[in-house]
């Protein structure tokens, strides 16, 4: 695990300050160690946090005659079969790093050589024979890699500070990355806050070549939901489940460093704790962090209750309002772009105290969107009533009724009934139901009056829509979860607080042979109803972790990391947001109407909604960034 870096400049050589630099401002995710490679008009290097082969594994390396080298971000989990492999083919290794593997495997696949790694990765391949860049991205998105190009120069990086680093790029802001944040509390991929500078997607690979025209991403690999489900045997799923999932978990213990376990007290990161307890021979340590103060749910107790079961190394935090405000704006400069989930401070300062005692820890991220979680089952109960519904001739659901109302001149009642009997494989596409759904756009409209003419925000997951070629409603909002959410607020904020405290963050629950298995599954595998009428979410999760965990664990509602803001609006800190928003000269003052801002401040502060609480978070979020970045 590092931070990876690259320039090459087509119009003249790399100075190696550039590249000194770029490492230097990402040192957090390496600590260990700091290596470069230049060559003309090609550099790159890399930042290093020692994982595997802790004597010999310094990057950047080659490959046996010094045509190719590599800089690499993350863990290849089936490294060790492939190295078997190519030692067969007649590959000659001077590292037994998994970074090396790839190396090899490029030699002998080309840009194909993603198609076998089982892992979590962003690399670049500098291929100086050919005179080409080959960047590629893992799978799922766990690993961020960013990309900028300005005239004859082209730049990547696993983080965006070192782009501008370099000063080549400006800090142009993007307008309709900030539209679009309003709406999701995050940036949407493939963009950037920065106009200049992109995401490569996940499943991407991205080749430069020498005199070619510009790079398009290219894509590899996608979540294979099928267009209809077919009906599998439980007992055969629940097998394959566990063998698979044993094996994710297994397969990320692989390290010659201490390993440990972010432990919430949820299902999903106990789930990865008692999987940890059946193939792992010594207990390892677990960590778990709540907030000091009496309005916050505190989850410790669930969290020890799974510590002591499977007899770990617990070590706990408890964090203050006040440690949380402090952090704010550190939190803005590893962030890069505004992200307004306040789950990533106490993410922080969990990894921050999982940093004293291990180098890399294992988490249950992912779950939810793979296996259907959150309040999927008050949906599924709604589409159950659409399915019933739609079981009664066209007439007599929509034909007759929808005539009668016009006769009555009940518009709304009409518009009701076509909603209705829209059908169930484009009720997603039509409605765009998503997990972040803040500032509408007719409140951007009024809160940014002078905005660009954007699309509406809510057209990105449109499009998530569009594009799955499933027909079942589950696998396409699942699909849309994982596309932009997951990727850019779930697993975003993982990688960037844990590398933060220079740590490394593993998720069993994102294998993707795992997630590709999961696809192929029938919802009915994911959301169970058993004979009481009870909609189960995670139904596999869920029996996996039947015999493995209590039911204090099982049957309580999720809660992901709950932070009272609603609360702490009302009290001191909403005083700090509002003076903070209303002070002269602000940035999103700039942008803004000032009573709109103000408005927003007042609903948050007197007992507004949750989403009128975000919200104001949102902005306040966006105005702490803009003070660390502008």
């Amino acid at each position: 695990m590092c931070g990876i870096v690259g320039i090459w400049k087509t119009d003249g050589g790399v100075d190696e300050g550039i590249i000194t630099e770029m490492c230097r401002v990402i040192s957090h995710r390496g600590p260990d160690d700091e290596g470069h490679y230049l060559q003309g008009s090609y550099g790159m290097g890399m930042r290093r946090l020692s994982i595997i082969d802790l004597s010999t594994g310094k990057q950047p390396i080659t490959n046996e005659d010094r045509s190719c080298w590599i800089v690499f971000n993350g863990e290849i989990y089936n490294y060790r079969e492939l190295r078997e492999d190519l030692l067969k083919k007649g590959h000659q290794f001077s590292t037994k790093t998994d970074t090396e593997t790839i190396l090899h495997l490029y030699e002998e696949l080309g840009p194909r050589c993603v198609q076998e790694l089982i892992g979590m990765f962003a690399f670049a391949i500098w291929d100086e024979r050919n005179q080409r860049l080959f960047l590629a991205r893992d799978r799922m998105g766990i690993k961020p890699l960013y990309y900028a190009q300005r005239g004859g120069t082209f730049l990547f990086a696993s983080e965006m500070k070192s782009i501008l680093a370099t000063g080549v790029i400006p800090k142009e802001l993007n307008l309709e990355a900030v539209w679009n944040y309003l709406t999701f509390r995050y940036v949407p991929q493939p963009g950037t806050i920065w106009k200049n500078i992109r995401k490569l997607p996940p499943g991407h690979t991205l080749t430069l070549e020498a005199g070619k025209t510009d790079p398009v991403p290219e894509r590899y690999w996608e979540i294979p939901y099928p267009e209809e489900s077919t009906p599998t045997n439980e007992e055969d799923d629940y097998r394959e489940f566990s063998e698979l999932f044993l094996d994710a978990v297994k397969r990320r213990l692989i390290a010659d460093v201490p390993v440990g376990i972010l432990l919430s007290g949820g299902l999903d990161s106990s789930t990865v704790a008692s999987a940890v307890a059946e193939v792992h021979n010594t207990p390892l340590s677990t960590f778990s962090v709540a907030l000091a103060d009496k309005h916050a749910f505190n989850e410790l107790p669930y969290a020890r209750e799974i510590a002591q079961r499977y007899k770990t190394d617990h070590h706990e935090i408890e964090i203050t309002l006040q440690d949380f405000v402090d952090f704010l704006p550190e939190f803005a400069w590893h962030t890069d772009e505004p992200l307004a989930d306040p789950a990533s401070i106490p993410l922080y300062f969990v990894s921050k105290l999982a940093a004293k005692h291990v180098k890399v820890v294992l988490s249950g991220e992912g779950a939810d969107e793979i296996f259907a979680g959150y309040t999927l089952d008050r949906a599924a109960a709604y589409w159950d009533k659409i399915r019933t519904l739609h079981r009664f001739p066209l007439f007599l659901r929509h034909t007759l009724p929808r005539s009668l109302f016009r006769l009555l001149g009940n518009t709304h009642a009409v518009e009701r009934i076509d909603r209705l009997n829209i059908p169930l494989a484009h009720r997603n596409a039509a409605f765009r139901p998503y997990i972040t759904d803040f500032f509408t756009t007719p409140e951007k409209s009024v809160l940014w009056p002078d905005a660009p003419r954007f699309a509406d925000s809510q057209e990105i997951i449109a499009g998530y829509y569009r594009a799955v070629r499933a027909k079942e409603p589950l696998h396409q909002i699942l699909y849309a979860y994982s596309q932009d959410w997951l990727v850019e607020d779930l697993l975003m904020k993982a990688d960037k607080m844990t590398m933060a405290t220079s740590i490394e963050l593993r998720v069993p629950f994102l294998d993707h042979r795992l997630v590709a298995w999961a696809a192929q599954r029938p919802p009915e595998r994911k959301i169970k109803r058993d004979a009481d009428g009870k909609y189960i979410t995670k139904y596999l999760v869920r029996r996996f972790a039947h015999d493995r965990l209590p039911d204090s664990i099982l049957t309580r509602p999720k809660k992901g990391f709950p932070v009272p803001l609603d609360l702490w609006m009302r009290d001191k800190f909403g005083q700090y947001v509002e003076d903070t928003l209303l002070s002269k000269d602000t940035f999103t003052e700039s942008l803004f109407r000032k009573e709109s801002i103000r408005e927003a401040i007042r609903a948050a502060r007197n007992g507004g909604s949750p989403t009128e609480v975000q919200k104001a978070w949102i902005l306040f979020v966006l105005e702490i960034w803009a003070r660390r970045w502008l």
